[in-house]
């Protein structure tokens, strides 16, 4: 897949594309990427994204302190190369660029600078200045244009038709099992070991404290987790915990990331990791000591080697 910043000075061959924010490439992404993919082959020419940078909401709200996304784009990046997509344009989105109108983004950037012939959408797509570009607008804007507009129907389950939104719900709610199948692959977080409390050392526990690279990046439900941790080429078993730790924190207000690695000893402060979320294994409890705290992680670990190894 090759990427492109910005739209200037490409050269691409009869371009079927499409565009959007994409967070989380899941399994509706999936449907409308693969009929993307499959149009292309079938005019001969080459599958083009177009997405946006940074995320239009942390350009456009006013409070941050609740946004959250599935996705970074590198992980994007990584997603969208998986689909089998040609080509990735990623757009700086600016106030500026917030307000031009639907009509004039197809035809200055995708008739005039890109080259589009033919346009796939998704079944709620808006884009523009308001949101103002769904199908009907967008086939309005083209009647005169040599341009074609597809919509895709959205991957429907017993739940309805899957989306972002959902899935970050399924998540925070802990319902891992539900987002890992919507998303079509086990939700991941990346990021830094920074030194912790080590209060899980003199219980037998050694935990690595995550801080994670993107500040937006989605954290799942507090609970305890069965996951993989990624490190130096290599997937190592392990448990993790979400949560305020209460057994042996009074501050409820601060939430952390920690990790266990299963026979692991090694000093990894300062290092980059990756976690794999695999199954949410219970809520978080406060007991009454550390004693007890110790023999219930005896019996997540338990847990971890049947799922994991």
């Amino acid at each position: 897949m090759i990427i492109h910043e910005g739209y200037e000075n490409l050269n691409l061959v009869t371009p079927v594309v499409t565009l959007g924010i994409f967070d989380g490439v899941h399994r509706g992404h999936r449907t409308l990427l693969d009929c993307l993919v499959s149009r292309a082959i079938e005019a001969k020419g080459e599958s083009v994204v177009i997405t946006f940078s940074p995320h239009p909401r942390l350009v456009l709200e006013q409070n941050l302190g609740n946004l959250s996304f599935l996705t970074t784009m590198e992980e994007k990046k990584v997603l969208l190369e998986n689909a089998n997509v040609d080509h990735l344009i990623i757009i700086e989105f600016t106030n500026q660029f917030s307000k031009i109108q639907a009509c004039d983004f197809i035809k200055d950037a995708l008739v005039e600078k890109i080259g589009t012939k033919h346009l796939i959408i998704g079944y709620n797509h808006h884009f523009g200045r308001r949101g103002e570009g769904n199908f009907n607008t967008i086939k309005h804007c083209t009647e005169s244009l040599d341009f074609r507009v597809e919509q895709v129907q959205g991957f429907h389950t017993e739940e309805g038709a899957i989306s972002s939104s959902s899935i970050r719900e399924a998540l925070l709610e802990g319902r891992l099992d539900e987002a890992n199948r919507w998303l079509g692959y086990s939700y991941s977080i990346s990021g830094t070991i920074v030194e912790g409390r080590k209060i899980g050392r003199s219980i037998g526990f050694p935990t690595a404290n995550i801080k994670p690279d993107y500040q937006y990046k989605l954290i799942p439900g507090n609970g305890v987790y069965a996951v993989e941790v990624q490190f130096d080429g290599l997937i190592y078993p392990s448990m993790l915990s979400i949560g305020s730790n209460p057994t042996v924190n009074n501050d409820a207000g601060i939430r952390s990331i920690e990790v266990h690695i299963l026979n692991f000893d090694k000093d990894i402060y300062g290092r980059a990791i990756s976690v794999i979320f695999r199954k949410r294994l219970r809520d978080e409890i406060k007991f009454d000591n550390t004693d007890q705290l110790a023999e219930q992680m005896k019996l997540d670990q338990q847990q971890v080697i049947l799922l994991l190894t």
